[in-house]
């Protein structure tokens, strides 16, 4: 398999930002807080490179480098997974303690013990800090604002546990033809993306697809209906 000399991010998120950087990519509700937050393309790269500028500039990790991710499927966490792949870094999906840097929420701070840098996110829909943080854990909200919205990726190492950017895109491509995915679809997804397949299929594999994405938290079933007809969905997934 020809490897790619560009990274994830860039192999996803670039032909979309060329075809249609304003539409609505990500839109995320919590029906546990109803939560509704909308990204574009363009403001999703944005957040994502502000999460590379953070990982490179204030972690100080090079590509090559690991980073555990304990986040559950968020639009903070498709930021900071873009934000990963940007900066050339490679993303385990549990607390290895190989890793560099771990991007958890609160209640997940314990499992990162022995990871030499802990950022954490409130996952605040306003962007509010992680309240009574321990010494020593970064909060995310505070830390990424300070960072530039563009950047310039340095290299480029493994992207999904173990797997190249160009095992993980195949993957995500041929996830997508499964899945019947188009780039003119709107996918209603309320999967989780705890495993490397379940991120493969209910999110990397949408953008690879150049689809756009309705990521649903703490579902209520009753409103099912009405949200497919609002958002316009054209593809369910669980």
């Amino acid at each position: 398999m020809r490897e790619l000399n560009e990274t994830l991010t860039e192999a996803v998120l670039d032909p979309i930002l060329a075809r249609d950087p304003a539409g609505p990519r990500i839109t995320f509700y919590d029906d546990a807080t109803g939560a509704r937050i909308e990204l574009s393309a363009l403001t999703l790269a944005n957040w994502a490179a502000k999460t590379a500028n953070m990982i490179r500039d204030e972690f100080g990790l090079s590509s090559g480098a690991r980073v555990a991710v304990l986040l559950p499927a968020h639009w903070q966490t498709a930021a900071v997974l873009l934000g990963c792949w940007w900066a050339g870094v490679e993303v385990v999906l549990h607390a290895d303690p190989d890793a560099e840097l771990a991007l958890v929420t609160a209640d997940r701070i314990d499992e990162a013990d022995g990871i030499a840098e802990v950022a954490a996110l409130s996952l605040d829909p306003m962007g509010m800090p992680v309240k009574n943080l321990p010494v020593g854990i970064t909060d995310y909200a505070t830390s990424v604002r300070v960072h530039g919205d563009q950047f310039r990726p340095g290299g480029i190492g493994c992207a999904l546990d173990g797997s190249s950017v160009s095992e993980v895109l195949e993957r995500a491509r041929k996830s997508a033809a499964r899945q019947g995915f188009t780039s003119e679809d709107r996918v209603l997804s309320t999967g989780s993306w705890d495993t490397p397949d379940e991120l493969i299929d209910g999110f990397v594999a949408v953008l690879a697809a150049g689809a756009s994405l309705v990521q649903v938290a703490n579902q209520d079933p009753g409103g099912r209906e009405r949200r497919i007809a609002s958002e316009r969905v054209t593809v369910q997934r669980s």
